[in-house]
């Protein structure tokens, strides 16, 4: 049986080395028929067992142009084996275009963050050698104003920032380890209470659920980065300031940001002080982008559709984390104008494409900006805004 099997195999073998011979015999033929009629030599293409820059063969696409078709198909003829090579090769200079392409804008970008790093290198020198030890007399001269538009270096950010928003409601570091206590005592006790005893005017239940909610909102707070476990109230605010600070700063940051005039309007949901805003708001839009003003009261799309969760956020959900650092930058050098001017550089930067949208396209547009939006381009766009109505400027308007 065994030799059996043996002499099946080398009669299959046999056969199969011969229909290659054929079909090698056959492709010789059809080139030489090719050469024949056009007068043109076909030369094997060079082999090299070593790939140039940028070229590549696909296998899968070699094998379905070259080899004939199965013998119980009609062999191809001349014109459409022909066809076949040059959609083949056509195929193949694209994709080698498209590498060329993607390598040439891979070089590009890694350029630009060459040069960004260098940037910021020398600028953190600044930061720290001039500025810093220096505050009150450098913070408000022209050269320090036009490093900060550039974006603060990370390692700098924190203490510009607490220096920049100031402590006008001067809790200290041990105000806010008394805080921490309480809470840390309140969220124990409220875990450990199995009663449903009204307490203060509010079943434990209640409160409980609270807590879920906060623990949800938090969780849905920069979910890729997996680091936001214990922080509470407006989270995404929190979050930015807890990366870039200490934790006692990071409080007395957050405390004194939602102080301020703007914030105080918006978390309390001051309806006749946001609807002052918005008014305000108004005005540079049509002194501004005028066009897509119109476009957008032709909809009757107000601003609170699009600015309550930036301004709630501080763009910190709307945009990409590094991207609303750089706006946090500017927002702690010029005030609550800078986040009013940030809304116009958005709508600026995406005008061509809003002005060809409806109501619905355009809110879900601005609710869920774009992943690629990059740093220059928005700041390129927010530079072009004039905060500035006649002669009145955002504070006299307002």
């Amino acid at each position: 049986m065994n030799d059996s099997l043996s002499q099946h195999c080398r009669v299959n073998l046999i056969h199969t080395v011969q229909l290659y011979l054929q079909n090698s015999r056959k492709r010789i033929v059809l080139f030489q028929e090719y050469e024949a009629r056009t007068g043109r030599t076909c030369k094997p293409p060079p082999q090299s067992s070593r790939r140039k820059n940028f070229e590549f063969e696909p296998l899968s696409t070699t094998a379905l142009i070259l080899e004939d078709r199965p013998s119980n198909l009609p062999a191809k003829s001349v014109e459409e084996a022909l066809r076949h090579q040059q959609e083949y090769d056509e195929m193949v200079a694209e994709a080698k275009k498209r590498e060329i392409k993607e390598a040439h804008k891979r070089k590009k970008i890694m350029k630009e963050r060459f040069k960004q790093e260098e940037n910021i290198a020398s600028a953190m020198v600044i930061w720290i050698n001039e500025v810093l030890p220096n505050w009150e007399v450098m913070r408000s001269t022209r050269r320090v104003r036009e490093l900060w538009w550039q974006g603060l270096p990370p390692s700098v950010r924190g203490k510009v920032w607490r220096l920049a928003v100031g402590n006008e409601l001067n809790i200290t570091p041990e105000l806010y380890e008394i805080f921490l206590s309480r809470a840390k005592e309140r969220w124990k006790s409220f875990s450990e209470t199995n009663s449903e005893n009204d307490v203060e005017g509010v079943s434990v239940a209640d409160r409980e659920a609270s807590l879920e909610l906060i623990k949800l909102d938090i969780s849905r707070t920069f979910p890729s980065l997996y680091i936001f476990q214990k922080v509470q109230g407006m989270s995404f605010i929190a979050a930015v300031l807890i990366l870039n600070l200490e934790e006692a700063d990071a409080f007395i940051a957050f405390a004194n940001l939602l102080n301020k005039p703007c914030q105080l309007a918006f978390f309390r949901v001051d309806h006749s002080m946001m609807l002052r805003y918005f008014a305000t708001f108004e005005v540079f839009f049509e002194e501004n982008l005028s066009k897509l003003f119109l476009h957008f009261k032709s909809y009757s799309l107000t601003p609170d559709i699009y600015l309550i969760d930036w301004i709630f956020t501080l763009y910190s959900k709307s945009l990409p984390l590094d991207l609303a650092c750089r706006v946090w930058d500017v927002f702690c050098r010029d005030g609550e104008e800078f986040l009013f001017r940030t809304g116009l550089g958005i709508l600026r930067l995406y005008e061509d494409i809003l002005l060809q949208m409806d109501f619905i396209h355009i809110a879900q547009f601005l609710t869920k900006l774009p992943e690629d939006i990059t740093s220059e381009k928005l700041f390129t766009c927010i530079a072009a805004i004039q905060m500035q109505n006649s002669t009145k400027k955002w504070t006299q308007v307002e």
